[in-house]
């Protein structure tokens, strides 16, 4: 039950992977005024092989956000969400280890001539509340600096650690540098009244978004309160050994401030991480650089899975905060 007195909040995310939808899971049942922000770097899986084939923008985490908004909760989430038997990294002309969803958004785009239209679309024929934008429309790659100096090139090398020498990133660079960003966007920024960054992969999720030039700066500008959510747990090849303060730093480093209001950081730890992951827990210290944000430290594991959040512990407080 969406609580009426929360309901006009103008609530913009952005990011767009795994993360994102389970914030979403969450939020949703506070407010439908939601709007997410979706990176364009995506180059592997299902949304990698379709772009290549198809000349398009990846599509998969604006699907998995769109489904996550269905106000059918089981069906239709899953349908869209639905995987064909086969590798999900196979050629890209193969129909096996694609996603239904990405395939309907494709057909979409294609009958309707836009991304909006298509978009616009999908929500009608899936019943899904919000609104959903790319953060560019333009074909934009990323590539990576690793902390000992080696450039690594696409989202997909860098995601999964397809790299030699000492696994650690520094920096992510968009190309090309000064994409613009997607009708839509810079406005929905503009009249936010919270805006909220992350969960998730820090350097191939949420970066990718906010180092849009336009993007920076309207976030920047901003006078929305602004919350950053920190994951739960460190990825291998992205974040391994980082501390809370060591995630702002990163910010910091990219668009040359951490304009965050509040940062929100889980606290319990007391759930083993699985080996097989080889994922950590996020270490909470202070740092310097908290000192202009206000730090919510409280428990947000999900305790099934504690590589992630709870989207229930995590929609509650971000509920009292706006």
């Amino acid at each position: 039950m969406v609580d009426a007195g929360i309901n006009k909040t103008n609530i913009v995310c952005l990011g767009g992977g795994i993360g994102t939808v389970n914030l979403l899971n969450g939020l949703k049942e506070y407010t439908k005024d939601i709007t997410v922000i979706v990176s364009m770097a995506d180059d592997g899986g299902s949304a990698g092989r379709l772009r290549r084939l198809y000349n398009i923008i990846p599509v998969g985490d604006l699907v998995s956000c769109m489904a996550a908004m269905s106000k059918e909760t089981d069906l239709i989430p899953n349908f869209l969400r639905y995987r064909f038997t086969g590798e999900r990294y196979g050629r890209d002309n193969e129909l096996g280890g694609h996603k239904l969803g990405n395939l309907i958004m494709v057909a979409l785009k294609d009958l309707m001539g836009s991304y909006e239209s298509a978009i616009s679309e999908f929500k009608k024929l899936f019943q899904v509340e919000g609104e959903f934008l790319p953060a560019t429309e333009e074909h934009v790659t990323i590539s990576a600096r690793t902390v000992d100096g080696k450039e690594i090139f696409g989202e997909e090398k860098i995601d999964l650690g397809k790299y030699k020498g000492k696994r650690g990133l520094e920096r992510v660079y968009l190309h090309p540098e000064n994409a613009k960003a997607a009708p839509g966007v810079l406005s929905a920024i503009e009249n936010a009244k919270t805006i909220i960054l992350g969960p998730g992969d820090l350097y191939t999720n949420l970066l990718p978004v906010i180092v849009v030039p336009e993007i920076a700066e309207a976030l920047k500008k901003s006078t929305a309160k602004k919350i950053f959510i920190i994951n739960v747990a460190n990825k291998p090849f992205e974040t391994k050994g980082y501390k809370a303060h060591d995630f702002a730093s990163a910010i910091k480093r990219h668009i040359g401030e951490f304009p965050f209001d509040v940062v929100l950081v889980n606290n319990n730890t007391a759930n083993p991480i699985p080996k097989e992951y080889h994922y950590d827990y996020v270490q909470t210290v202070e740092d310097p650089i908290f000192d202009t944000a206000k730090v919510i430290k409280t428990d947000l594991i999900n305790t099934d899975f504690p590589l992630y959040h709870d989207s229930s512990k995590l929609a509650k407080v971000v509920s009292e905060l706006i």
